[in-house]
């Protein structure tokens, strides 16, 4: 390892003028001070959403535990800070019950920013839920920075206390395995060239593209799979390692009514133009319009009104804010037209992925080129010379993000893979999606496909689904554990496990596990295939406010939260197959208490009182008495 050279893809220092230029050459170096050996309980190697969840609830957990946390751009955060998609795609229950407390605590942080440090408009003020960006696809956006932020915040204790090291700037160049397990993680600095060796007992791969799979030998996919293999009706009948979905860098404009301020032509905009890439797909940029649904051969059943292209993503609306601190709306665009599709950069050369990289940052470029120049008005005429490019929102020079935004990484080859059967509305008249006894998470998005789709209506509703632990260990064990979007799904299930507070979840339930793992000396799938041990994991997330099972009326603040979940989980009272509904105040009968005794092997004579009480005290109950049986430990 020591005496190799290595090759190494510096991606925030990409310019389109010159790309490879950010390919850089390294090698271990014996000189004082170059080079670093540190020996430590678990390796996070990436700042994604899911391992900032992992490392949260490392140091909240397990004090103790040594942690080291690489990440090789500048900002924490990944899909909302460095990939620039501050503005948070969830589902409609997750204010309440459909995400994890720790990421709801996240959100809360990022209102009370915009509460505390600005004036509200009075609309703004009546907002139960405040979205500083008042935009129409997401409950939550923010500048990019204020997540930053917090994240410091959050982990500065532990940083403090010296039982967290982040290194910034820090990119995995090599791993030496012994029988299936990680040893020795090299590291280096992309700014500095000094290396790093990281001995972990666990390694989290939490990486946007699954980086570390290949260099510890871990079986993983790419792209999208057989038919045979998966079984799920929309694969193709012949995979294709090179469809991956599509990679965008976003960017960030301001309005400014009365102003020129068209920028430079970039490369290969012409080239991009002559292909259509470009356009708004029926949206006006100010005004509502009527779109049409493909198929819809412009009758009604295909005619919808939709919102302005202008406030999609819109990161701040200025008539939230009183005073001189938003004198302008600030919308990041993130948009089919900026989207990069069929340049696969997974599994290539750093020269290679340098180039592609480079031309998603022109094709980016390219589409504020058009918007400024060619864009249809809608108060008639083309372009809207009046955006103004921010190059002070996302941390680069160049107004784009410093990492692109990606939406499919390397996947494992996982204990069990997700299929779209699994998951999708189609295949479960019912209010859930296929149940998991080893749920370690939840989460609910539609299969969202940016790129390819052979097969008509691949894209497609689900229903609220969990994120089972056997997706979470790789099939042939070992002590790397997937952090991101590099679970075992398919490139099917990849579209809706991809999203911000999925991946938040499984980060949480990865650092739950490695804590666990180490702290009673198992190895991941040894937890997995011990109920007693998958029952400790699965308690200590619900503890914490991590919900396993869905429900809608019983939120992660309830006092019968965990109860509520243990009870759902573990089958201990029936649940309502047809809603999401736990119903806590419906009455618990006789036999359904005696069943539950049953189950937790405790005798029935002596409760028979507790018959005839509402569902959440029966659950909270039991979860009291399960707890001190030690029947969860």
């Amino acid at each position: 390892m020591d005496s190799q050279t290595y090759s190494l893809l510096d991606v925030q220092n990409i310019q389109i003028e010159n790309p490879t230029a950010a390919v850089k050459t390294f090698s271990v170096s014996k000189a004082p001070g170059k080079h670093r050996e540190i020996d430590c309980d678990i390796l996070i190697a990436g700042g994604s959403m899911g391992g900032i969840a992992a490392a949260i609830k490392i140091a909240e957990c397990s004090p103790k535990l040594k942690v080291c946390l690489t990440e090789e751009t500048s900002w924490l955060g990944g899909q909302m800070t460095s990939q620039g998609v501050s503005a948070l795609d969830e589902n409609q229950y997750v204010e309440t019950s459909g995400a994890c407390l720790s990421y709801q605590k996240m959100r809360d942080y990022m209102r009370l920013h915009y509460k505390t440090k600005y004036k509200l408009s009075p609309e703004a003020q009546e907002q139960v839920y405040l979205n500083p960006g008042n935009n129409w696809v997401s409950r939550l956006s923010f500048e990019p920075l204020v997540a930053t932020v917090y994240i410091d915040e959050k982990l500065s204790q532990s940083v403090n206390t010296e039982r967290l090291q982040i290194f910034k700037r820090h990119k995995v160049a090599n791993i030496e395995t012994q029988s299936n397990a990680v040893k020795k993680v090299l590291a280096f600095d992309l700014e500095t060239g000094a290396s790093i060796t990281f001995k972990p007992k666990i390694c989290l791969d939490a990486t946007e593209l699954g980086d570390l799979l290949p260099l510890a030998k871990v079986p993983y996919s790419v792209g999208s799979d057989n038919r045979e293999e998966t079984t799920e009706p929309h694969a193709p009948i012949t995979g294709d390692k090179e469809n991956v979905q599509d990679y965008v860098y976003p960017f960030v404009v301001d309005f400014h009514p009365g102003t020129d301020n068209t920028t430079k032509k970039p490369e290969h905009y012409d080239e991009f133009n002559s292909l259509n890439k470009f356009g708004l797909n029926g949206y006006k940029m100010f005004a509502d319009s009527v779109v049409y649904d493909e198929h819809g051969d412009q009758e009604e059943l295909g005619k919808r009104v939709v919102l302005p292209f202008w406030t999609y993503r819109r990161l701040i609306d200025k008539n939230y804010f009183e005073g001189p601190n938003f004198p302008f709306d600030i919308a990041m665009i993130n948009w089919d037209s900026n989207d990069l599709r069929g340049y696969n950069i997974i599994d290539q050369t750093p020269q290679t992925q340098a180039t592609r990289l480079a031309l998603a940052k022109s094709l980016s470029l390219g589409f504020l080129y058009w918007l400024q120049k060619e864009a249809t008005r809608d108060d008639e005429g083309t372009g809207y010379k009046e955006l103004f490019l921010r190059t002070d929102v996302l941390g680069t020079h160049d107004g784009l993000s410093m990492y692109p935004y990606i939406r499919e990484s390397r996947r494992i080859k996982a204990k069990r893979t997700i299929i779209e059967q699994d998951i999708v509305a189609r295949a479960h008249p019912t209010a859930r999606a296929r149940a998991c006894s080893d749920s370690v998470g939840i989460g609910q998005y539609f299969v969202d496909i940016h790129g390819m789709q052979e097969i008509s209506g691949t894209a497609q509703s689900t229903r609220p689904f969990q994120i089972p632990l056997s997706a979470l260990i790789p099939e042939n064990g070992g002590n790397l554990l997937p952090c991101c979007k590099n679970i075992g799904v398919t490139h099917i299930t990849n579209g809706a496990y991809r999203l911000h507070p999925i991946e938040w979840a499984i980060g949480e339930a990865q650092g739950t596990l490695a804590a666990y793992c180490l702290e009673h000396h198992r190895l991941p799938e040894q937890v997995l295939q011990n109920p007693t041990d998958l029952k400790n994991v699965q308690q200590n997330l619900i503890e914490n406010g991590a919900p396993l099972f869905w429900f809608d009326d019983v939120p992660t603040s309830s006092p019968f939260f965990a109860a509520a979940q243990h009870a759902a989980q573990f089958d201990l009272l029936e649940i309502d197959s047809n809603t999401l509904h736990f119903n806590p105040e419906a009455n618990v009968s006789q036999e359904e208490l005696d069943r539950a005794l049953t189950k937790l092997q405790i005798e029935k004579s002596t409760t028979v009182e507790k018959a005839g009480l509402s569902r959440a005290a029966v659950a909270m109950w039991l979860y009291d008495v399960a707890r001190a049986a030690n029947k969860t430990k």
